[in-house]
């Protein structure tokens, strides 16, 4: 099997599409711009593919710094598609809360469409979810940090299979989340 290596014209690409798109927005609770999260999140799927074989490693770093851009901006999946291909818009498409769903539904209902996808899509929402394992902002109920750590657990346990490395670092993120408190 070969491996698709990841280019850093593709990398760079869709780091100024998503920096574009996202201008102006900042890491929730923060005055961090919201690049940053993407850039983490791609740095974590960098770091997996070191350590993983066979991926289509061009797909996972796109989707991983434009997993947001139909969820959180005007940018559509035709869009999407158009700029960088069926396979990138059907992973962010994945990636992407269906907002018009209760929200107790829409992770579950993401993780199914991820899980239809390959298996890089499913290494970016693991990836997703260790960068956001930060400390909780101020203001969380202990409540809410359970729930949010319980999501996170929901994560791993449907998808951890598409990576060892991100399953570990995700596994680890979960048992200090609730230290925070």
């Amino acid at each position: 099997m070969t491996q698709d290596k990841w280019s850093q014209d593709s990398y760079i690409k869709a780091y100024k599409f998503a920096a574009n798109v996202h201008r102006g927005q900042m890491v929730p609770g923060t005055d961090i711009p919201y690049i940053m999260h993407l850039s983490f999140v791609s740095m974590e799927i960098i770091a997996a593919l070191n350590t993983e074989q066979g991926c289509n490693e061009n797909l996972a770093v796109q989707c991983a710094l434009l997993h947001d851009v139909v969820e959180d901006t005007d940018v559509t999946y035709q869009q999407v598609m158009d700029e960088f291909g069926s396979a990138v818009a059907e992973g962010v498409l994945a990636l992407s809360k269906d907002k018009t769903l209760p929200k107790p539904m829409q992770l579950g209902d993401s993780l199914r469409r991820i899980r239809q996808q390959p298996p890089e899509i499913w290494m970016v929402k693991m990836a997703d979810r260790i960068t956001n394992l930060q400390p909780p902002p101020s203001y969380w109920t202990k409540d809410k940090i359970e729930r949010y750590q319980a999501k996170a657990v929901e994560i791993l346990n449907a998808l951890g299979e598409a990576s060892n490395f991100l399953a570990s670092r995700l596994r680890e993120k979960i048992n200090t989340y609730n230290s925070h408190e």
